[in-house]
């Protein structure tokens, strides 16, 4: 049983190492100054454990998903964190989608989220620590190896 399927071609691997690259990256970039000040980067509005949780979510799982480690940990992890930036941030300011002039929209959250989900459905492809130490197909639970039966009715 695995979570991935290993029938990912090496170009659909090849996308998502560069769909993990700029990512990553972006998370890091936005992660650092948080994790300049952990606890206190929002001021008194959250509490500290939580503005911790989202400064490591951030930083770390930009270098996670960078090198395909623990992929459906991080993903989640990244999802929830964008979540909760979109419910408490972004629709309460009654932000647009995206706006064209100054000010701020929901647009960068939300792609984010989409593409966590998408990585945490698709897994993080052949080229992932992920694939190294639990095989192609990354980490050994949900999808069964069992051939699917067809039905009569069909």
């Amino acid at each position: 049983m695995r979570l991935y399927p290993s029938s990912l071609t090496a170009g659909q691997g090849f996308a998502l190492l560069l769909l993990r690259l700029v990512v990553g990256t972006a998370f890091i970039l936005h992660g650092w100054p948080k994790i300049q000040k952990p606890t206190s980067w929002m001021g008194d509005a959250v509490p500290g454990i939580f503005q911790l949780a989202a400064a490591l979510a951030e930083f770390g799982g930009g270098i996670a998903l960078i090198v395909g480690f623990l992929t459906p940990v991080v993903t989640l992890a990244l999802a929830i964190n964008m979540s909760v930036a979109l419910m408490m941030v972004h629709f309460p300011k009654n932000e647009p989608f995206v706006r064209s002039g100054p000010g701020g929209d929901f647009e960068l959250p939300l792609v984010y989220l989409a593409l966590m989900v998408a990585l945490f459905a698709i897994g993080p492809g052949r080229y992932s620590l992920d694939a190294r130490l639990w095989g192609r197909s990354a980490h050994p639970v949900l999808v069964s190896r069992a051939p699917m039966r067809r039905s009569s009715a069909a």
